[in-house]
């Protein structure tokens, strides 16, 4: 019988996550909490109502809740973390260190402009999964961080649209240089999640290509 994409994604960012953790790594990079092997990454544009899809994410993935200012930011997060915690799913919130606090999130994740930020809030919230985005051309480097999001891998919409796809050799050439583990984000769907099989990555992330799996 064939497997629909939601299985596709999920079985693929399984086999990612096993393989990264074989991978040796400094002691100080070591997670606080097992690292999610599926990221969904919220968009208010995007993912109106992430609650939904969310409520259909296997136990063990995660959710990174990026609210870019909207008015309805704190009651979806709140929807966001009823869910997720009745589901085992971890929640991050973007950026918004308050909000996250406020909700009982399990961990932050910062836009790439503001990595300098991440060792303040390692040190303050030790417990805290600290997440970070990463671009093509961006430092490795990685102090207070538990992972990084690199992207775009493959050509995606959004907000990297304009952006050149890195493609799964750059792709595995930054997480071999990373010192923490790295998401493979952009353009990343059931189609060709198993080509960055034996790539590094440490898992999967994704906006729409999640929401369409899962529903939502």
């Amino acid at each position: 019988m064939d497997r629909s994409d939601a299985e596709i994604l999920w079985d693929v960012a399984r086999v990612l996550a096993r393989d990264a953790a074989e991978v040796s790594r400094p002691a100080h990079a070591k997670p606080p909490r097992p690292l999610p092997p599926l990221l969904f990454f919220t968009d208010p544009r995007r993912t109106p109502r992430p609650w939904e899809t969310a409520a259909r994410l296997p136990e063990g993935a995660g959710v990174v809740f990026r609210h870019f200012g909207s008015e309805d930011a704190r009651d979806a997060a709140l929807r966001l973390r009823a869910v997720t915690a009745a589901r085992g799913v971890l929640l991050l919130v973007g950026l918004d260190a308050a909000l996250a606090d406020a909700v009982g999130a399990d961990g932050l994740h910062l836009p790439e402009r503001r990595a300098d930020s991440a060792p303040a809030f390692k040190a303050a919230r030790p417990h805290w999964l600290i997440t970070g985005a990463l671009h093509a051309g961006g430092s490795p480097d990685a102090p207070g961080f538990d992972a990084r999001v690199l992207s775009p891998v493959f050509p995606a919409g959004g907000a990297s649209a304009a952006t050149a796809a890195l493609g799964v050799e750059a792709f595995r050439r930054c997480a071999a240089a990373s010192p923490v583990p790295v998401y493979a984000l952009g353009g990343v769907d059931a189609g060709n999640a198993d080509e960055l099989i034996g790539s590094g990555a440490c898992g999967l992330a994704g906006v729409g290509a999640v929401r369409a799996a899962f529903g939502g």
